[in-house]
């Protein structure tokens, strides 16, 4: 890669700070307006004033980019390899109804490499996650200290996090999902980004997201993912962040489950 990655993150964190400074009021005084998208999903003001906040910082910063945002799409320099991947607000229902699990995910996806960055900030929560190519991945518990994905070995042994949607009623895998959670060691549904930290933290061993995510939903959590030595594929298994699905798992369990989801 040409660039230094380093700087990249530093860049990654600081937009971080800034997303966190207008969505987190805007969610503690409860002070946003709600609009409705065509596929009837919630975005408010605060979602479109903070990607409008990201991309003129990072544009300002590396006027070479390209970035692709959730709510404005693409802005900056179309050719360039180099594109960063936002989600202002991850979570907008949970935004809108006052839970706090919701981020914004920022990534740097590279033509051929895909993402090579990632920063997930979740401020309600009070909880961060980051990584970056070479660096590894960390969290915002223990002053930073890298974090890594589990051990487990066995699907009988794992905790599973598993998203049902309609998307999963539409291809008729339902049922793969019930067989997967009653063959783990514990199932809940923790939902969007969060499964898959939990995943890179160790603390889950398997994450299967809804279907009909997109490319602002996976770029992010795929660099943490991977970072912390772990995998993040389509239900088909392929490492792409053009796709619906997502699944994330320790590595060891991937095979098997994207097996049983077929």
């Amino acid at each position: 890669m040409a660039l230094d990655i380093a700087s990249e993150l530093a860049l990654a964190l600081e937009v971080a700070d800034l997303a966190d400074a207008i969505t987190l009021p805007a969610y503690d005084r409860r002070s946003f307006t709600l609009d409705w998208k065509a596929n009837r999903t919630e975005v408010t003001e605060a979602d479109r004033d903070t990607e409008a906040a990201i991309a003129a910082r990072v544009l300002q910063a590396r006027p070479g980019h390209g970035l692709f945002g959730e709510e404005h799409g693409l802005v900056g320099d179309a050719s360039s390899p180099w594109r960063w991947i936002v989600d202002p607000i991850d979570g907008t229902s949970n935004f809108v109804r006052g839970v706090p699990v919701w981020a914004t995910l920022i990534a740097l996806v590279h033509g051929d490499d895909g993402p090579v960055l990632g920063v997930v900030s979740a401020p309600a929560m009070g909880r961060r996650w980051w990584a970056a190519s070479g660096l590894g991945a960390f969290s915002d518990l223990r002053g930073g200290a890298p974090i890594h994905v589990s051990s487990v070995a066995a699907v009988a042994e794992a905790q599973v996090s598993v998203t049902f949607s309609a998307g999963w009623d539409a291809i008729g895998r339902t049922d793969r999902l019930v067989t997967l959670q009653r063959s783990a060691y514990r199932a809940r549904g923790y939902g969007d980004f969060w499964q898959h930290m939990l995943v890179a933290e160790g603390a889950v061993d398997v994450a299967v997201d809804a279907i009909g995510v997109a490319s602002y939903d996976v770029a992010a959590p795929m660099a943490i993912v991977e970072q912390a030595g772990g995998r993040l594929t389509d239900r088909h298994g392929a490492r792409t962040i053009d796709t619906d699905s997502a699944v994330s798992t320790n590595g060891a369990l991937h095979d098997e489950i994207i097996a049983t989801l077929a």
